[in-house]
């Protein structure tokens, strides 16, 4: 190979090999951060469905995901369906968990129960369904049933 054949890229930097280290760092601590939200997020959930199977709850479904939209938990009560958004936070500040729970995710908590009961339902007659938030803030858990209708109205 002559000059000017070959691999013509430029010299990496070499200030760019002494940050690589520290963004890699700092990734995994992002990493660390997102999993324990994520076991902080299990533990809520798992909380919740031990609170809803002691009132007589049957838990049918959890996590069901869609596009556009997720349930954390599909219950039977009784004859009625009950999609429950649990949201957990460690205090009540910014508002506490239940407020967390906006048009937004409302939305998204609707489409996916409709694909839900168009999937589970099939040619049989729609349940009464009911969407309830399960808020946790700190070792405190609220049960809210009703806490919003099909069309997202609080």
């Amino acid at each position: 190979m002559g000059c000017g054949d070959g691999d013509t890229r430029a010299e990496p930097d070499p200030r760019a090999r002494l940050a690589a280290p520290r963004e890699r760092g700092q990734q995994r601590g992002q990493q660390r951060g997102q999993q324990r939200g994520q076991q902080r997020g299990q533990q809520a959930e798992d909380a919740a469905c031990e609170r809803l199977r002691r009132a007589g709850l049957r838990i049918l479904r959890r996590n069901y995901r869609v596009r556009g939209g997720e349930v954390d938990i599909v219950a039977r009560d009784g004859d009625a369906l009950v999609f429950v958004e649990v949201r957990s936070r460690r205090h009540a500040g910014w508002g506490g968990a239940a407020a967390s729970v906006d048009a937004r995710k409302r939305a998204r908590i609707v489409l996916a129960a409709r694909h839900y009961l168009a999937c589970a339902a099939g040619a049989s007659a729609l349940p009464a369904c009911r969407f309830d938030v399960v808020a946790i803030e700190g070792e405190r858990l609220r049960w809210i049933r009703d806490a919003f209708d099909a069309q997202g109205r609080v």
